[in-house]
């Protein structure tokens, strides 16, 4: 069974910890139950069952640590991983930047775990897949998708007396489809925590109308271009953006959040007022842990507050050198957005460029957060406020700061991957090459 509850999980820990004689240590117990269905070229080609448990041991003397991993839960084997890991750790160079774990915390109840998705059986993951296929053969188009769901659960405790626990959820959805002629493709992502808010004839309908859209491209110049980035596509620069918040990075002037001759950029408008940026674990649509790795209590918190920076995400050991209280890393992303749909967005564009993903993205530049990478899986042009024709893709230079600097309208959020991203209209996007992949 990979699913302890949080009693279960509690006695494995305190058996384990009652063999230690380290001066401190940190134990994290982990485990989950999934299925997946995986099909290419309008067939079904594996399904599987995972269940899987670990315990891992982090033992410290001093500032010398060790850490070894066990699955096996019968007291002998959690006396022998806790002796490994102590032996470890004697033979363990100092780590100058040690802290000793943190005392019993208070938690918010986390909002991840849906009953139902936990409950998924072989014969729905069938379903969807059929829901895929079907309507790809009807259209002349090619199906290759995967869906993966289940339950897994967290908990960590310390010699300090620091318990912590979580249960979660959660479904992942990715599907291409081809058109038969080899000329279009099309693509959608969706994940949940609660299954029943998944609706995988609707996203295979969306992947499936690209693919037949997006046939038989056309070649346009490159250059600069007003955009509509579907949230799946501005989430990939966003990404780049949510790494740079780190205040160590910032204040060793290794980042875009560096300010030039020392400091950070705290307190400082990087993009357009419209933009916000935030943390929440506790929100119903992205909801997350309320802990993290070193058992630090997550709270909703503001990163970016109307185009001005708010936080810099310190972790224990920066706050402790800088004086300051820390700041975890956030376990979600939300940008906060507007009222437009796709089609609204779309209405009120002149001459633009749909993008519906990036992929590819690569650092250019970590000072000024410059990426490339490419269109793919629909890229189309708009003329007078209506899909004109598909193009050929796109290699892209954008900094996702000049990007937000460059906003037209915000839209409707969409969760994709775990975070709620906004349709976005972006003016002056810049390609600088054409891609012949499909």
């Amino acid at each position: 069974m990979g699913i302890f509850s949080k009693e279960e999980a509690k006695k494995v820990m305190e058996k384990a910890m009652s063999f230690s004689t380290a001066d401190a240590c940190v134990i994290n117990l982990g485990g989950s139950e999934s299925g997946n269905i995986r099909y290419a070229r309008n067939s079904v080609s594996t399904s599987g069952h995972q269940s899987n448990q670990s315990l891992a041991v982090t033992a410290s003397f001093g500032k010398k640590s060790g850490t070894a991993t066990i699955d096996e839960f019968d007291d002998a084997s959690l006396e022998k991983v806790v002796k490994r890991a102590e032996e470890l750790a004697k033979l363990a160079p100092e780590n100058p930047e040690f802290m000793q774990p943190l005392g019993p915390q208070t938690y918010d109840e986390s909002k991840t775990y849906v009953e139902a998705t936990a409950n998924m059986t072989p014969e729905y993951r069938a379903e969807v897949a059929e829901s895929s296929i079907q309507p790809a053969k009807a259209n002349d188009v090619t199906a290759a998708g995967f869906l993966d769901g289940g339950a897994g659960f967290s908990a960590m405790m310390n010699s300090n007396g620091l318990f912590a626990y979580n249960k979660s959820t959660n479904v992942e959805f990715t599907v291409t489809m081809r058109s038969n002629d080899g000329t279009g493709s099309g693509w959608v992502t969706r994940d949940f925590n609660d299954v029943s808010k998944f609706d995988a004839a609707e996203a295979s309908k969306v992947a499936i109308d690209k693919a037949v859209m997006s046939r038989e491209a056309k070649a346009i110049e490159p250059g600069k271009y007003t955009v509509i980035l579907e949230p799946s596509a501005g989430l990939g620069l966003l990404e780049g953006l949510g790494r740079s918040i780190s205040a160590r990075s910032a204040d060793e002037g290794r980042s875009f959040m560096s300010k030039e001759g020392g400091g950070t950029k705290m307190g400082v408008k990087i993009v357009d007022e419209r933009v916000n940026l935030w943390s929440d674990p506790l929100n119903e649509e992205v909801p997350a842990g309320t802990w993290n790795g070193e058992g630090q209590p997550l709270k909703k918190t503001s990163w970016i507050e109307n185009g001005v920076v708010k936080n810099l995400a310190y972790d224990r050991f920066w706050a402790q050198e800088k004086g300051v209280e820390p700041v975890p890393f956030p376990s979600n992303f939300i940008m906060g957005g507007g009222d437009a749909s796709l089609e609204d967005l779309i209405k009120s564009t002149k001459k633009g460029i749909l993008v519906t993903r990036l992929w590819y993205i690569r650092s250019v530049d970590p000072q000024t957060l410059l990426y490339t990478g490419l269109t793919r899986d629909g890229t189309f042009y708009i003329e007078n406020g209506k899909i004109k024709y598909p193009v050929k893709n796109f290699r892209f230079n954008e900094s996702p700061i000049i990007m937000l600097n460059n906003l037209e309208t915000l839209g409707k959020q969409v969760r994709v991957d775990g975070s709620l991203i906004p349709y976005m209209k972006i003016r002056d996007f810049t390609f600088t090459s054409l891609s012949d992949a499909v």
